[in-house]
C-alpha cells in the first residue's frame, strides 16, 4: 500500500477507470485547464484531451441533461459538480429523469453515469455552498448514493460507481480532500452495501458516514481513556445500505447514535434511528441519539460555522450521556 491524498485517490480512480473503458469521458465546471476547483482533476486534460475531459458552461441543468442523454446512447459519462449545492439546479435532470428512466422505460433503456463532488460544510464556504444533499438524494428511488470517508474507500468505492449499470451519485466532503491514507496498489473495488467497523466496542454504537467516521474515531479513542468502548459503523454507502451490520452491533452494545453533518431535522439520521427502532427495538437500552448539524443556514462566521456541525467534544458529551 501507498498513503496518498483523498483527492489523489480519487484521481486515480479516474485514470485507471478512463484507461479500461474507451467510452468514460468527464465533464464539469473547469475540471479541465483549471484542473478542478480541489484539484482533482489535476494533469487529466493534457493527458487525454477535451475529447475526454470537458470544460461545461456553468449550467448544471444543461450539462447534466446531456450526460443523462451520453449514458443512454451507451457512454460512461462522470460528472463532476463544482459543490452539489450548485446541483439544486438539476434536481428535475437528476430526480426526474436519471432516477427514473430505467423504471419508465419497463428496464429497458439503463442511465449508467456518475456524478461526484463535493458537499458538506468546509471553511466558510458559507450558507449557499455547504449543503449535505444525501438524505436528498437517498430519498430517491433509483439513484445509488455513496459517500466514501477515506481514500482507499474514495477509490474502491469510485471504481464500483463507474462499472455500475445505474446512475450513482458520490458525495465527497470537502475537509477530507487534504487527509491522508493507504490505499492498496493495483485495480480494486469495493462493492456497495458493505459497511465497514471501522472499530469495535461493547459500550455504544456510532453509525456514520464521510467526515462523521474521523470524528467518532477520534472520540472513540479518548472515551477509550475512561472506560468507555464505541463501536464506530461507517456506511459508506446510503443507497443500498448495510442495515444488518448495524443491528447486529446494536445487538451487541445496546445503545446507538446516528452521526452526520446534515440538518438534524429530516437527515439520513432520522431513517437510521427509525429502522433501529423497527429492527432491534428489543435491544435497546436508551433511545437512539442524533449528533447532528443545526437546523440553521450554515454561517459565514467562522466561530458561529464551528458551532453549527459536530464535533468531536459533542460526539463525547453524547456518548456519556447515552452511557450514563
Amino acid at each position: 500500500m501507498a498513503t496518498k491524498l483523498y483527492r489523489e485517490a480519487i484521481r486515480e480512480a479516474l485514470i485507471e477507470e478512463l484507461d479500461r473503458n474507451p467510452r468514460m469521458f468527464l465533464m464539469g465546471e473547469d475540471i479541465g485547464r483549471y484542473q478542478g476547483t480541489f484539484r482533482v482533476t489535476e494533469g487529466l486534460f493534457q493527458k487525454y484531451g477535451p475529447k475526454r475531459v470537458w470544460d461545461t458552461p456553468i449550467s448544471e441543468p444543461g450539462f447534466i441533461a446531456i450526460a443523462i442523454g451520453a449514458a443512454i446512447e451507451g457512454l460512461k459519462p462522470v460528472v463532476e459538480v463544482m459543490t452539489w449545492s450548485f446541483a439544486l439546479l438539476a434536481f428535475d435532470q437528476i430526480v426526474n429523469h436519471a432516477a427514473k428512466i430505467l423504471y419508465k422505460s419497463g428496464g429497458a433503456c439503463a442511465v449508467p453515469m456518475v456524478i461526484r463532488g463535493p458537499a458538506g460544510p468546509g471553511k466558510q464556504l458559507a450558507a449557499q455552498h455547504s449543503h449535505s444533499l444525501e438524505a436528498w438524494l437517498a430519498h430517491s428511488p433509483g439513484l445509488k448514493v455513496v459517500l466514501p470517508s477515506t481514500p482507499a474507500d474514495a477509490k474502491g468505492l469510485l471504481k464500483t460507481a463507474i462499472r455500475d449499470n445505474n446512475p450513482v451519485m458520490v458525495i465527497e466532503h470537502p475537509r477530507l480532500y487534504l487527509t491522508k491514507g493507504e490505499v492498496p496498489d493495483g485495480d480494486y473495488t469495493i462493492p456497495f452495501g458493505v459497511a465497514d467497523v471501522k472499530r469495535t466496542g461493547r459500550d455504544v454504537t456510532i453509525v456514520t458516514y464521510s467526515r462523521g467516521v474521523q470524528l467518532a474515531l477520534n472520540a472513540a479513542e479518548q472515551l477509550a481513556e475512561q472506560g468507555i468502548e464505541v463501536e464506530v459503523i461507517d456506511l459508506r454507502t446510503l443507497i443500498p445500505c448495510d442495515w444488518e451490520t448495524v443491528f447486529r452491533s446494536v445487538r451487541k452494545t445496546h445503545r446507538a447514535i446516528a452521526l452526520h453533518d446534515d440538518w438534524r431535522f429530516a437527515g439520513f439520521g432520522a431513517e437510521i434511528a427509525a429502522q433501529i427502532q423497527e429492527h432491534a427495538f428489543d435491544y435497546l437500552d436508551a433511545p437512539v441519539m442524533r449528533i447532528a448539524g443545526a437546523d440553521v443556514p450554515m454561517p459565514y462566521n467562522k466561530h458561529l460555522e464551528a458551532l453549527a456541525v459536530p464535533n468531536e467534544q459533542s460526539v463525547i458529551e453524547a456518548v456519556r450521556q447515552i452511557v450514563a
